[in-house]
C-alpha cells in the first residue's frame, strides 16, 4: 500500500449506507465494526488501545490531531485499531511533546483512515441502529462492491480476538524505587500502560503472562494478587481464559477491570451479552452502589454482563455476587463483588488514559485485599 493523502476515500455500512470523504494514513483498505468514541481528547491512547482490535473507531469531536502524537501517550506497543473516522484531520500539530503527526503515525503503523465524513449523522446512524460492520476503502471506490465485501466481513460474537493482542512471553516490571510491597500476576488479554503505572505506582512488582497461561503457572509465581485486564471482543470467545479464571477463583485476590471483569462473570457463572452499540469514551457516569457517589468513567466495550435483579445477591457455584456499580446512561451493571472469594472487578477503565481519574480508588481496593491475604 502506498502512503499519500486527500485521495477519494469510502465508508461502506453492512445496511448499505456508504459515506464517501478523503483518505489519510495509510491508502489501502480495512474492515471491521464501526464503533463512536467521545472522548475530545486522547486519540493516541485511543488507538493504541489493544481493546480496538477489531474495530474501527469513530471520534465524534470533530477536530482531531491539532496536537499530534508524542512518545509518552501510547498505551501499548502499536495501534491495534482496524481503521479510524474523522470530521476533520488536522493538518498542523502543535504541543511541546509532539514529535509526528496524526498522519504519520496512522502511516507507520499501517492504519487506514478516513476524513471529511458528518461523524454527527454517523454516530447518530450507530445510536439508532447499533454498531455494524464496515469498510474503509480508499483502493475500491465501487459502491456496490464494498457493500458486499462488508457484508461478508466475520463478526465479532464468538470468535478470539485476545490472541491478537497478548503478550507472546511474560515479563515483569518493578516499581523505579525498587520498593516492592506485593507481586501481581496480571493477565494480558490487551492490556494498557496505564495499568502497569497504577499498579507500579502502589509499590506492585507486576509479573505480566499470556492469556493461556495456566492456573498451575500462575500459582508458582507465587503472587499476592491476581489482575485480569481488559481486552478486545467477545468474553464467550475466550472459553480457555474462562476456565483457568475458575481454577484461580478462591485462592488469591481478584481484580478484573473491562473483558476482565467480563471473564470473572462467567467464570462464576454469570451471563454476558453483546450491547446495542457499545460504551466507548471518557465521559460515562457511574453510579457506586456502595457508597452513593457518581464517578465519571472511560469506558470501551462492546459486551455486558446480565443480571436479572441489580439489587439481589445472586448465589453461584463459587460465590454469593453482589452488584456494585451501575451505568446512569443505561442502567447496565459496570461492577460486582463476591462475598465468599476475594474477587471484584468493574467494567470500566479506573487506569482512564485518556479519561477521568474518579476510580483510582479500586487500585487501592485490590491492595487492601491483598493486605488481608
Amino acid at each position: 500500500m502506498t502512503k499519500s493523502k486527500n485521495k477519494p476515500c469510502f465508508l461502506a455500512l453492512e445496511d448499505g449506507l456508504v459515506l464517501e470523504g478523503k483518505s489519510f494514513g495509510e491508502i489501502g483498505e480495512t474492515g471491521g465494526e464501526v464503533v463512536f468514541n467521545t472522548s475530545m481528547t486522547g486519540y493516541q491512547e485511543i488507538l493504541t488501545d489493544p481493546s480496538y482490535a477489531g474495530q474501527i473507531v469513530t471520534m465524534t469531536y470533530p477536530l482531531i490531531g491539532n496536537y499530534g502524537v508524542n512518545s509518552d501517550d501510547y498505551e501499548s506497543r502499536a495501534s491495534f485499531a482496524e481503521g479510524f473516522i474523522v470530521r476533520e484531520a488536522s493538518d498542523i500539530y502543535s504541543n511541546w511533546k509532539a514529535s509526528t503527526s496524526l498522519d504519520k503515525f496512522l502511516t507507520d503503523f499501517g492504519i487506514v483512515g478516513i476524513q471529511g465524513i458528518d461523524t454527527r449523522m454517523l454516530t447518530r446512524h450507530i445510536r439508532s441502529y447499533g454498531a455494524m460492520k464496515g469498510i474503509v476503502s480508499s483502493v475500491d471506490l465501487d459502491k456496490e462492491s464494498l457493500i458486499k465485501k462488508t457484508k461478508a466481513l466475520p463478526g465479532l460474537i464468538g470468535k478470539d480476538m485476545v490472541k491478537d493482542v497478548t503478550t507472546s512471553e511474560s515479563y515483569t516490571r518493578k516499581p523505579l524505587d525498587g520498593a516492592v510491597k506485593f507481586k501481581v500476576a496480571a493477565f494480558d488479554f490487551g492490556i494498557k500502560l496505564n495499568i502497569l503505572r497504577s499498579l507500579l505506582g502502589f509499590n506492585c512488582q507486576v509479573e505480566v503472562v499470556p492469556a493461556d497461561t495456566s492456573a498451575e503457572e500462575i500459582l508458582k509465581l507465587n503472587p499476592d494478587g491476581i489482575f485480569l485486564s481488559n481486552g478486545p471482543g467477545d468474553p464467550e470467545g475466550v472459553p480457555y481464559v474462562i476456565e483457568i479464571v475458575k481454577e484461580l477463583i478462591g485462592r488469591k485476590p481478584i481484580f478484573g477491570i473491562c473483558l476482565g471483569h467480563q471473564i470473572l462473570s462467567l467464570a462464576l457463572g454469570l451471563k454476558t451479552y453483546k450491547l446495542k452499540f457499545g460504551h466507548h469514551g471518557g465521559n460515562h457516569p457511574v453510579k457506586n452502589l456502595e457508597t452513593e457517589k457518581i464517578e465519571i468513567t472511560a469506558q470501551n466495550h462492546g459486551f455486558a454482563v446480565h443480571i436479572d435483579d441489580l439489587g439481589k445477591i445472586v448465589e453461584t457455584e463459587t460465590s454469593r455476587v453482589k452488584v456494585t456499580h451501575i451505568n446512569l446512561n443505561d442502567n447496565t451493571i459496570e461492577g460486582i463483588k463476591c462475598f465468599d472469594v476475594p474477587a471484584f472487578s468493574v467494567q470500566y477503565h479506573p487506569e482512564s488514559s485518556p479519561g477521568p481519574h474518579d476510580s483510582l480508588y479500586l487500585f487501592e481496593q485490590f491492595i487492601d485485599l491483598m493486605k488481608i491475604r
